[in-house]
C-alpha cells in the first residue's frame, strides 16, 4: 500500500478509535455510505460550521441565514432541472462488477498525467536548485509540454462529449486511454448510462405518482423559493446573500473514499443576488473571498488550488472549484458558480409567480443574478482530519498520534489535569474546571500517569492542557502545555482564564477575514 494510502487508512482507524465517526448501524454490519458522527467528530464539526456562519452572516451585513425544510414541492424539483438533468454518467467493470463515474476515471487518469509533470519539476528542482525558474521549465521542458497537450486533448473530448450527453464516445474515450479498472485491472468495461442521483419517497396515505416527492439533492432551492419572503421582510438591498446549513441526499451509486462522498450529507450554502451584469465581479469576488477563508486556517497553501468546471452545469456561466489535495489526490472541496437568472426565472415559469426586484435606484423590476458559493460539510471535516492528523516520530524512538487542528476549531480546547488524585488536586482542578466550562468546551480527567493523559489529549487534538499540582496550591499557578510543540509554561491563575481564551478565540479566524 502506498504511504499515502496508509495514511489514510490510519486516519479512518484513528477517527473511530477516538470517537470521531462510526459507521452507521454497525451493530447491524453498517449501511454502505452512511457514517454518525461520535462525541468528539460533532463537535469539530459543529466548529468548522461556527467558523462558516460567522465568517458568512456575523461578518456580512448584507447576508442573512435561513434554514429550509428538507421536503420541497416537487415540482421545484422540476423547475430547477434536477429532475430531467441530475445524472451522473456510470459504467461497469465486466470482470470485477464494480461500478464507476466515467468522468471520474477519465479525471483520474488526467492525474496520473499530471504526476509525471510534478515529478519532472521535483526533478529539475533538486538538480538546479535556487536558480530554479519552474514557470520557465514548464513552458520550455518537451516532456512537459508533450503532457501536457495530452491533458488539454482529453480535457477536451471529455467537455464535449460531457455537454453533448454522447455516452458512446465517453466509453470510446475511456478505451482509447486503456483505463483499467482499478480493483481487476481489467479493461472490460459495459456501455455508460445515466442515472439520476435524487431519492424518491411517498407523503401521503396513497401512494400513487401524484404523491412523489423527494429527498433535496441540495440546499440551494431552498434559498431560491424563498428569495421574496427573505428580501420583503428583511427589506434587503441587491447585492444581498443568503445562507444556509443543513443536509441533503443523493443516491450515489459509487459513494466511496470515507465520509468524502456520501448519500446523507451536509451542505455550507451561499445564494449571493445581485444587478444583471454584475456577475463577473461578484464571482471574482468570492473566489477570493472563499480561499481566504481556507487559508485563515494555517493548512498548507500548497494544499488547495482552484479548477475551472469543464462541463459547466446548466444553470451556470462560470464555475470553479476549490480542490483540496486529500490523501487520494486533489478533489472537490467547494464549488463558486455564477448561476445567472436561471433558477429564479425557472420557479417564475413553474409557479406563476413573479421573482423579481424593484430596484429603486434605476426604477425598474428584473429578475436578479446569483454567484453561489457551496461547500460540503463532511468534505470540510475530512479535509481538516486529514491535515491535521499525524504519526510524529519522537526522541528516543517513541511515536505519537496527534491531530494538529487549529485552536478554534478543536473539539475539546482545554483538559484540566490534576497531577495525583490525593492531596485536595482534584478539589483545585474541579473549581479551575468550573471556571473554564462557561466559556469553552473542556474535559476533565484524572486516570492514569500525566504522560499517558496527554497522550490521549494530543490524539483527540486538545490544544492546550492544565495541569494542577502541589505547586498550584502554594503559589496559585499551574502548568499550561502546548499540544504541538509540548513544550510547558506556568501561568497564574488568575491570568489564565484570558490566556486561554486569546489562544483558541474564533476571533484568530475571524480577524483574517477582511470584509
Amino acid at each position: 500500500m502506498s504511504n499515502t494510502g496508509e495514511q489514510f487508512k490510519n486516519i479512518i482507524a484513528h477517527s473511530k478509535e477516538y470517537g470521531f465517526i462510526f459507521p452507521s448501524s454497525e451493530i447491524y454490519d453498517g449501511l454502505g455510505a452512511v457514517y454518525d458522527y461520535g462525541q468528539f467528530g460533532v463537535e469539530l464539526k459543529n466548529n468548522i460550521k461556527n467558523y462558516w456562519w460567522k465568517s458568512m452572516v456575523q461578518l456580512h451585513e448584507n447576508i442573512v441565514g435561513i434554514d429550509s425544510a428538507i421536503f420541497m414541492h416537487p415540482t421545484v424539483w422540476k423547475a430547477s432541472g434536477h429532475v430531467d438533468a441530475f445524472n451522473d454518467p456510470l459504467v461497469d467493470n465486466k470482470d470485477s462488477k464494480k461500478r464507476y463515474r466515467a468522468d471520474v476515471l477519465i479525471e483520474d487518469y488526467i492525474a496520473k498525467i499530471e504526476g509525471k509533470i510534478k515529478k519532472e519539476v521535483d526533478k529539475a528542482t533538486k538538480r538546479f536548485g535556487d536558480s530554479f525558474d519552474e514557470k520557465q521549465f514548464r513552458e520550455t521542458n518537451q516532456r512537459v509540454l508533450d503532457n501536457q497537450k495530452k491533458i488539454e486533448d482529453i480535457e477536451q473530448k471529455l467537455k464535449t462529449f460531457l455537454e453533448e450527453s454522447d455516452l458512446e464516445s465517453l466509453k470510446k474515450l475511456i478505451e482509447d486511454l486503456g483505463i483499467a479498472c482499478p480493483i481487476s485491472g481489467s479493461k472490460n468495461w459495459t456501455d455508460v448510462r445515466q442515472f439520476n442521483l435524487m431519492f424518491s419517497t411517498q407523503m401521503g396515505s396513497v401512494s400513487d405518482d401524484t404523491d412523489v416527492i423527494y429527498l433535496r439533492p441540495e440546499t440551494a432551492q431552498g434559498i431560491y423559493v424563498n428569495f421574496l419572503n427573505v428580501q420583503k421582510t428583511g427589506r434587503m438591498k441587491i447585492p444581498f446573500g443568503i445562507a444556509q446549513i443543513g443536509k441533503a441526499f443523493r443516491n450515489e451509486i459509487v459513494a466511496r473514499q470515507f465520509i468524502f462522498r456520501m448519500r446523507e450529507f451536509e451542505q455550507m450554502e451561499m445564494q449571493f443576488f445581485i444587478k444583471p451584469g454584475d456577475d463577473k465581479k461578484w464571482y471574482e469576488y468570492w473566489k477570493e473571498q472563499r480561499i481566504k477563508w481556507h487559508h485563515a486556517l494555517g493548512i498548507p497553501k500548497s494544499k488547495y488550488r482552484f479548477h475551472d468546471h469543464l462541463k459547466m452545469a446548466h444553470y451556470a456561466n462560470a464555475a470553479s472549484d476549490i480542490e483540496f489535495e486529500f490523501p487520494f489526490g486533489f478533489k472537490e472541496l467547494e464549488g463558486i458558480h455564477s448561476r445567472t437568472d436561471f433558477d429564479l426565472k425557472a420557479h417564475e415559469e413553474h409557479s406563476n409567480k413573479k421573482l423579481q426586484y424593484f430596484d429603486a435606484e434605476e426604477n425598474k423590476n428584473y429578475v436578479p443574478y446569483v454567484v453561489e458559493t457551496s461547500i460540503g460539510l463532511d468534505r470540510m471535516f475530512l479535509s481538516v482530519l486529514s491535515s491535521s492528523f499525524e504519526k510524529e516520530q519522537l526522541e528516543g524512538g517513541n511515536t505519537r498520534d496527534v491531530l494538529h487542528f487549529p485552536p478554534a476549531l478543536a473539539p475539546i480546547k482545554v483538559a484540566v489535569l490534576p497531577l495525583t488524585k490525593k492531596d485536595g488536586l482534584p478539589d483545585k482542578a474541579r473549581s479551575i474546571m468550573k471556571q473554564l466550562m462557561l466559556k469553552h468546551n473542556c474535559h476533565y480527567e484524572e486516570k492514569d500517569s500525566i504522560g499517558k493523559r496527554y497522550r490521549r489529549q494530543d490524539a483527540i487534538g486538545t490544544p492546550y492542557c492544565i495541569t494542577i499540582d502541589h505547586e498550584t496550591l502554594e503559589k496559585d499557578t499551574v502548568t499550561l502545555r502546548n499540544r504541538d510543540t509540548m513544550e510547558q509554561e506556568r501561568i497564574s491563575i488568575a491570568e489564565m482564564e484570558k490566556i486561554v481564551d486569546e489562544k483558541v478565540s474564533m476571533n484568530n479566524l475571524l480577524n483574517q477575514l477582511s470584509v
